[in-house]
């Protein structure tokens, strides 16, 4: 076996055990997902992607390893302003907890199927247009520009969202959740619930940050394995990550400036590619661990000093 068919082979053993053992003895119908349990969890999966990431190292070497650790910093971060969307879905339809890691699993399970399929496609089209990388990055670059100087003041209304409004055109949608089920037949004719709904809106959601989050990572490498790996083991960690989050959406303010700079960053790189300037990996990774931990740090920062500032004016003078 060539090197390249073995860390294929550890990393679906890998994948396979750690579904397992997340889902068989940590995620237990019927035990609620604490703090506690998301943490641990979310610290399990971060494990296991920074532990393939010193296989990769020691079996395919340096270069190999650190082009996935970037990847896979870059996903990690992209997938956190993913759960944001997340939980406005989930709150918006309703869903109550004990449904809610079902949903999230399936949802999951979509997205990496699509992910796959975008990346297997990606990959080909690279290989045959390779001026598309100017492309991607000239999208990358407009679209971090954009979130950069987005405006987050008002809430989304996710009755406005694209995806329901079309759901709602073309099925007979019911009101509520079937009592956990996905359809249900009423009057003789089969109607979806909103777990149907979702579940959709999760995957299609998760769509629309791939097409700038597997971009993003052609720019780092072009490397199958690393492409593949970065991408599933940042989104196999996104259901304790969602629990992990759901109560301090408010903490994290500035993450999105933080990705957006790693964004137009990324575009940059990928643009000056044609001058023939070809920044080392390591900058990529240096980069990226800089804005998003910094925008992280700043982010919890303000929203400590507000949360004094609150407690303060409501304190008896």
């Amino acid at each position: 076996m060539t090197p390249e068919q073995i860390t294929y082979l550890v990393f679906g053993i890998v994948v396979v055990l750690a579904l397992v053992f997340d889902l068989g003895l940590m995620s237990k119908k019927s035990s609620e997902v604490t703090m506690k349990k998301a943490l641990g969890q979310t610290i399990f999966w971060v494990s296991l992607a920074l532990g393939f990431f010193v296989f990769v190292w020691f079996e395919d070497g340096q270069k190999p390893a650190l082009e996935y650790l970037s990847a896979y910093l870059m996903e990690w971060s992209l997938s956190i302003d993913n759960i944001f969307v997340f939980i406005l879905i989930f709150t918006f339809f309703g869903v109550k907890q004990e449904y809610v890691p079902r949903v999230l699993l399936i949802g999951i399970i979509l997205a990496i199927v699509f992910r796959i399929i975008f990346i297997s496609v990606g990959i080909v089209l690279i290989e045959r247009f390779e001026w598309l990388l100017y492309v991607f990055g000239a999208l990358l670059l407009y679209t971090g520009i954009k979130m950069f100087t987005a405006k987050h003041d008002e809430e989304t209304d996710m009755s406005e969202n694209t995806v329901y409004k079309f759901l709602q055109r073309i099925l007979p949608l019911v009101a509520h959740d079937g009592g956990g089920k996905y359809t249900i037949i009423k009057d003789g004719k089969r109607y979806y619930t909103s777990m149907f709904v979702v579940v959709i809106m999760l995957a299609t959601t998760d769509i629309v940050f791939a097409l700038d989050s597997i971009p993003a990572v052609f720019a780092i490498s072009q490397d199958r394995m690393v492409v593949y790996t970065s991408n599933i083991f940042a989104v196999l960690g996104l259901r304790s990550l969602f629990f992990l989050l759901k109560g301090a959406v408010n903490k994290f303010s500035y993450l999105q400036q933080g990705i957006a700079i790693v964004l137009v960053f990324i575009g940059l790189k990928m643009l000056v590619g044609y001058f023939g300037l070809h920044l080392p990996v390591y900058i990529s990774l240096l980069v990226i661990v800089f804005c998003i931990g910094a925008s992280i740090v700043y982010s919890i920062h303000v929203a400590n000093k507000n949360a004094a500032k609150e407690l303060a004016s409501k304190e008896p003078e």
